[in-house]
């Protein structure tokens, strides 16, 4: 017999979270569901709880149900045909799922074959997990209002036609009314492109949480790359296909060894360049069943090719590059030249870009190396901030950061230019301890003396 269990939670809910949204977790251990309960119960979800496929299946026939988070690995029915069932059978129903880092292949199918919204490492983060699920079930509004509102507007046109001609104090007042209603179905479409641009950066962080020489290796090659296409005079479409691109543009290295990815390219042997060569093709074939990702993802093939032709894997040359793509090997690559992931030494910001300029016309397109000079030869020359370091005890709140501060494992805690607060630097002690080490002792912060002063 299956187990299944359903609780309603009656305590008091935050504003922003959906009245009695009712929420289903699948999991086939007792002690993960209770402690997902746990940490919703104070919520003001409404929860139901399944410990098999079939248990989560014979529930949504009888419950009303709007978000699902499934374990990947279940005995019988595992996640990825558990949600590819829901989506045939409750379209409407929102679907997440929890998997490990070893489960890649399988959930790229379950993103294929169920079409989930999210993917979620395990173990979670608390935090993050309960953000979300709130902003799952805020995007599901988001997409009932604005069909709600385009019938709305449908509806608003067919009475406009028959209006009498004569009355045009009434025809005035409508459209009015329409103006108004398409104003806020564009409020909607704006918040569902936030939205997606969140997910897309909490994805490119999970990818560099291995550390090492990727550590906000992403983030800053999608800043380039933004400011070149903003100074090419892009449109804002495509330049936020491109910063997506450049968020995802090494998601297909997540199947690649650490004993590979922890040494620069130049230093591999030839069938460890095989594999690495590889990345840009699988990164695109991942996103391509995404509709809203596949110019990204066009992008992310191409980001290796060469203005020469002697990149890969396709080999194009010139302007058979997609522009987006010529754009991202610029900003990759002097970036990468900074971080050792090229050669076997780290190169000074000018000496990266020295050696991109050399490179004009053979790795690169001119244009694009021409717009980034115009950028780089007022953000390069500027007078470093005075900065003092001061380990983790030490920090107080107004301190602001003048480096971005990494973890014992070369993941990104807090970005440079970040102001601290009594409650982060609270977290950041937390989080030394937790690593097993004395507070202050392993990690220390770069402040601006002006700050420190203060």
């Amino acid at each position: 017999m299956v187990a299944m269990t359903a609780e309603a939670e009656t305590l008091a809910r935050p504003e922003d979270v959906p009245r009695q949204a009712v929420l289903l977790f699948v999991d086939d251990e007792p002690n993960i569901l209770s402690s997902l309960r746990r940490l919703f119960r104070p919520l003001g979800y409404r929860i139901l709880t399944a410990e098999s496929g079939a248990a989560g299946l014979e529930l949504l026939g009888k419950e009303h149900v709007d978000l699902v988070v499934s374990d990947m690995r279940m005995p019988a029915m595992d996640g990825a045909h558990f949600l590819e069932q829901v989506r045939q059978q409750w379209p409407g129903v929102t679907r997440i799922l929890l998997t490990g880092y070893s489960d890649i292949n399988s959930t790229v199918n379950a993103i294929n074959r169920g079409e989930i919204y999210r993917y979620i490492a395990k173990p979670w983060d608390d935090q993050d997990i309960t953000l979300i699920v709130r902003e799952a079930l805020e995007r599901r509004r988001l997409e009932s209002e604005n069909q709600r509102l385009l019938d709305l507007t449908q509806h608003q046109n067919e009475e406009l036609k028959s209006l009498n001609q004569g009355l045009e104090a009434r025809v005035a007042e409508r459209t009015a009314e329409l103006s108004q209603t398409m104003s806020f179905v564009e409020m909607a479409n704006q918040q569902l492109k936030r939205t997606l641009l969140t997910t897309v950066r909490v994805v490119s962080g999970l990818g560099e949480m291995r550390g090492g020489l990727a550590a906000g290796h992403s983030r800053r090659v999608a800043e380039h790359a933004r400011a070149i296409a903003t100074r090419m005079d892009l449109n804002e479409s495509q330049i936020h296909e491109i910063v997506m691109a450049a968020l995802l543009h090494d998601i297909g290295k997540l199947a690649i060894p650490d004993r590979i990815m922890e040494k620069p390219f130049n230093a591999l042997s030839q069938e460890d360049r095989a594999v690495v060569m590889k990345h840009p093709a699988q990164g695109a074939m991942a996103l391509m069943e995404i509709e809203q990702l596949r110019g990204a993802a066009q992008l992310i093939r191409h980001h290796h090719e060469y203005f020469d032709g002697t990149g890969f894997p396709d080999r194009l040359a010139g302007m058979s590059i997609p522009l987006g793509a010529r754009i991202l090997v610029v900003a990759n690559e002097f970036d990468a030249l900074q971080m050792g992931m090229l050669f076997n030494r780290r190169l000074a910001p000018m000496d990266a870009w020295t050696f991109v300029k050399d490179n004009k016309g053979k790795r690169y397109d001119p244009e694009v190396v021409a717009a980034f000079d115009q950028i780089l030869a007022q953000t390069l020359k500027q007078e470093k901030p005075k900065e003092i370091a001061l380990p983790l005890v030490k920090l107080r709140p107004g301190m602001v950061l003048s480096q971005d501060l990494f973890n014992h494992d070369g993941y990104l805690l807090l970005a440079k230019g970040f102001a601290l607060t009594a409650q982060i630097v609270d977290e950041l002690l937390k989080v030394e301890h937790s690593a097993g080490k004395a507070a202050g002792q392993a990690l220390r912060a770069f402040v601006t003396t002006e700050s420190a002063g203060k």
